[in-house]
């Protein structure tokens, strides 16, 4: 009997929930990202550059945010242009900026140009050190990664996004007091930090949801 009565209490509890108490939940809309490259067709990236190291993070970033640009708005065409040093020696700049950004419009042209750079500090060795020249060692690390994107045609600032983080690495070597990032497989070595930094950088290229 308290078998019955049980079973038919939860049959009643259930067919409330399917009634006219059910509330609606409206389907998620998807919002347009906050810079959209695509209506430009075709963009520029310079090699990022790099701070206080050596070594290939820089150009570990750079190939992961190409990716990023490419996954969050398929259908631009991202043209990689190498490294900026000749372009920053021919328009007398020391860093990427407007006459750099409207000599490689110029040359190359693309209507925008993407620009970063990589800067590491605090780098805390794991364990006790006990040279300055050493193959390969683990190492806490702060990196910061700068992005902008500049008009060709005026050499403006169109979009800006910086990002920070925080992690331990491996397979780095500390070279006169400087860290210098070459290990056989960055992907291995550092390349989860660089994920993270990109992540975050590329946020406003990627669309997102909400519900209304």
């Amino acid at each position: 009997m308290k078998s019955r009565l049980l079973a038919g209490l939860c049959l009643s509890v259930i067919a409330g929930g399917c009634g006219g108490g059910h509330r609606y939940v409206p389907a998620p809309t998807q919002i347009p990202p906050r810079l959209d490259v695509k209506r430009y067709g075709r963009v520029g990236l310079v090699t990022f550059t790099v701070a206080k190291a050596k070594g290939t993070l820089h150009e570990l970033a750079t190939a992961r945010f190409s990716e990023a640009v490419l996954e969050s708005q398929p259908g631009v065409e991202v043209l990689e242009l190498g490294a900026a040093d000749s372009v920053l020696r021919r328009v007398g700049q020391a860093q990427f900026g407007a006459a750099a950004a409207q000599s490689l419009g110029t040359s190359k042209n693309v209507p925008v140009v993407f620009a970063g750079q990589i800067t590491v500090s605090d780098v805390k060795p794991t364990g006790r050190v006990l040279g300055i020249n050493l193959p390969s060692i683990k190492a806490t690390v702060s990196v910061e990664l700068s992005v902008g994107l500049f008009s060709a045609e005026t050499g403006g600032t169109l979009w800006r996004s910086s990002a920070t983080a925080t992690e331990e690495v491996g397979s780095l070597a500390l070279v006169g007091g400087e860290p210098s990032f070459s290990a056989k497989d960055p992907n291995v070595a550092y390349g989860h930090l660089i994920n993270r930094l990109v992540s975050i950088v590329t946020s406003d290229l990627r669309p997102t949801w909400e519900r209304h």
